[in-house]
C-alpha cells in the first residue's frame, strides 16, 4: 500500500543534538541509541472506520518530530506504519452505514493520507495493511505454537488461537501496569477475558477462527483472520528486525496492544525486547472532555483546513502542550496558534542578526532533543519574536525559516 508524498526537509546549518525520549518501559528519558546509519521506528496506524481527528493527528505529529530530529542527526530513517484494515470496529461501522467494509476502509485511508500530507507529516517507507501480511501473521502464530507460547482453545466450532501471558519472562515490563490495571484495560480495550477455553483471562487472541459474515483466509490452524496485536508484531519485526529503535503510539495503546505486540515478537523471535524505546502520546480533549469517537466530540483535520485554518497553525496548536501530557483543544487554543504564527511571520520580515538566529536555532534543537519539548520551543521562538533582534541579516531569516520548517514542520 502506498503512503503519501514526502515534504521537503532541508539541512539546517549548525550542530544537531542527540534525540532523547521518555521510555514508558524504563520510565525515564534516555538517549535513542542508533546502531549504524539507519534509525528504525514503528508507529501504530489507524483502523480506517472514521476520519482523522486531532487525537490521531497529535500522535503522528509527535513521531514526525522524532523523525525530523533523527534526520537532523544525520541518520537515514526506516519508518513503518500499519493499517488495521481488518477489524471489528470497521465491520461494525460499515454495517451501521450500509456500506461494504472494504469501501469504507479505502475511503478513510485516502482521507488519512490527505490529512497527513496537509500537515506536512513525513510518510513511512512501509505503509502496510493487515490484509497484505496474512502469510507473515500465520508464520508468527506458527512460531508461537511451536514454542509453546500459543495454543488453540478447545472449541470445535471456533478454534481460536491465543498467546499466553506466560510466554515471556518479563511480561508487563512495557506498560508497568499492575495485574488489576491490566485486567481493567484488557476488558475495556478489545480484550475478551471471559472467552471459554482460555488458560488465563488476559491471554490475547492471535488468530480468530472464521465466523459467518466475516472475511477469512486460509491458515495452518484453519480459516480465519489475524488478531490485532500480532499484526503489528509481524509487520514491525519483518521490516525492522528486533529490537528496533522506537515503538510509538497513543497512551491508550500501552496496554494491551503494545504489551502484547512486544510479547508476541519476543516469544516468537527469542529476543528480550522488541524495541529499544517505547514512546506514548497523551490524549487530546475538546473543551475539557476527552476526544473520542464514542462521545462524538471530534475535531477533524480536513474540516479545519476546509474552514481556512493554516496547517502550520494546527501543528502549533498541538505543539503548545507537551506530547506526553493530556491536552485540550478549543477555539482558544486555535486562536492562540493563529496569533503565534502571525507574530512569527511578521518577525521574520525583520529577523535580526545572524548570531541571534543561530542562538535561537540552537535553543530549538536543544528543546526538541529533550523529549520533544515543544512548549520550550514555542517559548524560545516567542521570546525571539518579541525581543530586540539586532541589525537585520537576510541569512538570519533564511536560517530561522529553514529550522522551523525542517525541525518543527511549521512554514513561517
Amino acid at each position: 500500500m502506498h503512503s503519501w508524498p514526502t515534504p521537503r526537509v532541508d539541512t539546517v546549518p549548525g550542530k544537531p543534538h542527540a534525540l532523547h525520549l521518555y521510555d514508558s518501559a524504563d520510565e525515564t528519558i534516555r538517549k535513542v541509541e542508533v546502531s549504524g546509519e539507519t534509525a528504525t521506528m514503528y508507529v501504530c496506524g489507524i483502523t480506517p472506520y472514521d476520519s482523522t481527528h486531532l487525537g490521531h493527528a497529535a500522535t503522528y505529529l509527535t513521531f514526525d518530530l522524532a523523525y525530523r530530529q533523527l534526520l537532523d542527526n544525520g541518520y537515514q530513517v526506516h519508518y513503518v506504519q500499519n493499517i488495521t484494515d481488518v477489524d471489528d470496529p470497521l465491520f461494525e461501522r460499515a454495517e451501521r452505514d450500509g456500506v461494504d467494509w472494504r469501501e469504507l476502509g479505502t475511503s478513510q485511508i485516502n482521507l488519512f493520507r490527505s490529512d497527513m500530507e496537509l500537515l506536512s507529516v513525513l510518510p513511512p517507507q512501509d505503509y502496510v495493511g493487515a490484509m497484505e501480511v496474512i502469510d507473515e501473521v500465520t508464520e508468527m502464530v506458527s512460531k508461537l505454537i511451536d514454542a509453546g507460547a500459543a495454543y488453540v482453545v478447545d472449541d470445535p466450532e471456533f478454534p481460536d488461537v491465543y498467546a499466553s501471558i506466560d510466554a515471556t519472562k518479563n511480561f508487563g515490563y512495557e506498560s508497568n501496569y499492575t495485574a488489576a490495571e491490566m485486567a481493567e484495560f484488557f476488558a475495556a480495550r478489545g480484550g475478551d477475558p471471559d472467552r471459554p477455553g482460555k488458560r488465563n483471562p488476559l491471554d490475547a487472541l492471535v488468530w480468530r477462527a472464521h465466523r459467518e459474515g466475516e472475511p477469512a483466509w486460509d491458515s495452518p490452524f484453519g480459516p480465519g483472520r489475524p488478531g490485532w496485536h500480532i499484526e503489528c508484531s509481524a509487520i514491525a519485526t519483518n521490516r525492522l528486525g528486533a529490537p528496533f529503535d522506537i515503538q510509538g503510539g497513543g497512551s491508550d495503546l500501552k496496554f494491551p496492544h503494545h504489551e502484547f505486540s512486544a510479547a508476541h515478537a519476543e516469544a516468537a523471535l527469542g529476543v528480550e525486547r522488541m524495541a529499544q524505546v517505547y514512546v506514548h502520546t497523551g490524549m487530546i480533549g475538546l473543551d475539557g472532555v476527552k476526544m473520542s469517537k464514542s462521545l462524538g466530540n471530534l475535531v477533524f483535520v480536513h474540516k479545519l483546513v476546509e474552514a481556512g485554518v493554516d496547517p502550520s497553525a494546527i501543528r502549533l496548536g498541538v505543539f503548545a502542550g507537551h506530547y506526553r501530557a493530556e491536552r485540550d483543544w478549543s477555539d482558544e487554543v486555535l486562536e492562540q496558534a493563529n496569533e503565534r504564527l502571525g507574530v512569527w511571520r511578521d518577525a521574520l520580515q525583520n529577523p535580526g542578526s545572524l548570531e541571534v538566529a543561530q542562538e535561537l536555532v540552537a535553543a530549538i534543537r536543544g528543546a526538541l532533543a529533550n523529549d520533544l519539548d515543544t512548549p520550550a520551543v514555542l517559548a524560545a521562538v516567542d521570546a525571539w519574536a518579541s525581543a530586540d533582534r539586532g541589525a537585520n541579516n537576510d541569512e538570519a531569516g533564511e536560517l530561522i525559516r529553514t529550522a522551523l520548517d525542517s525541525l518543527l514542520g511549521v512554514r513561517a
